[in-house]
């Protein structure tokens, strides 16, 4: 018997790649649970499915940097004084990019490459430790957003935020509108998914010239070439040492508000006198709208 329940859940990460750097992602879950009825002439609760399957999937996969811990492009991992967890990566252009954060903020996998082949059986494995004997396995699917028009990687961090959001690496896949005067533009969109392809975005607030000149010195690299941001948030410290070619900078937090807001002053400041609408998404679903005021 299966029982299976479709859009259970989204994980939205981040992951390290060779060739692309820091890439956003994120992944629907669709779940089947195979397994004889119980008592209940139930194979699960679907209550329990969408409350403690989800919680599973949400708590070791979601809002985490995922690193494949068989690439060679993983150069170090250690846990430091301040019982952190440091990892040093290279990039196929021998760019270094540094994250140090709490154990908690990571999800290895054992592989040479993050993918969906590579993950799932990771979550196959996690979510059946906690299965009940009547359900004899579980099949995850994990696809990404169906998206029919411009889109970007991005990746982020909130130190403000109570909860996962503060994880100074985590991203999403995310689609992008733009209106001028009420019709679609497909420039903007363009631009906006060009500018922020496999990006992570900064804040100038969190910027640490201390770090970069540390790292860039202990591992003989060229400051001009970097950035550094650190932060302290309710979960622990946080650090992110990447190659400027992977980043973008704004003199603003990285909430999809403020993104929204940053999107449409870059592109009123080049229209000024157009009426501009723009829907930023973050990962799946939701996101926040700017629009502008201009009188017609």
């Amino acid at each position: 018997m299966h029982l299976f329940v479709n859009d259970l859940t989204v994980i939205d990460f981040s992951y390290l790649d060779a060739k692309r750097g820091i890439v956003g992602e994120s992944w629907i879950v669709d779940v089947a649970l195979i397994g004889n009825l119980n008592d209940q002439n139930m194979v699960l609760d679907f209550g329990v499915v969408k409350s403690q399957i989800k919680r599973i999937i949400d708590r070791e996969f979601d809002h985490k940097l995922h690193i494949a811990e068989d690439s060679s492009a993983l150069v170090s991992k250690k846990i430091t004084e301040d019982d952190n967890l440091d990892v040093v990566y290279k990039t196929q252009d021998l760019e270094l990019i540094y994250m140090s954060a709490p154990p908690s903020a990571y999800c290895f996998v054992q592989d040479q490459s993050i993918s969906i082949d590579s993950v799932k059986p990771l979550i196959r494995a996690t979510i059946m430790r906690h299965m009940p004997e009547n359900v004899k396995d579980i099949e995850i699917t994990l696809r990404p957003e169906n998206i029919a028009q411009e889109y970007y990687h991005y990746s982020h961090g909130l130190k403000k935020h109570d909860g996962n959001c503060q994880r100074i690496v985590h991203g999403h896949r995310s689609k992008v509108t733009v209106m001028v005067n009420d019709a679609e533009n497909r420039d903007w969109q363009l631009y906006w998914a060009k500018r922020w392809k496999d990006i992570y975005i900064g804040s100038e607030e969190d910027m640490d010239l201390g770090l970069l000149e540390q790292f860039c010195q202990q591992h003989d690299l060229l400051a001009d070439n970097y950035f550094a941001f650190s932060y302290a948030a309710s979960q622990g410290e946080f650090k992110l040492v990447c190659p400027k070619s992977c980043a973008d900078v704004i003199d603003r937090d990285s909430t999809v508000e403020c993104l929204a807001e940053f999107m449409l002053e870059v592109m009123q400041a080049q229209q000024p006198e157009q009426n501009i609408r723009v829907l930023a998404y973050e990962g799946v679903s939701k996101g926040a709208i700017a629009q502008s005021d201009v009188a017609n």
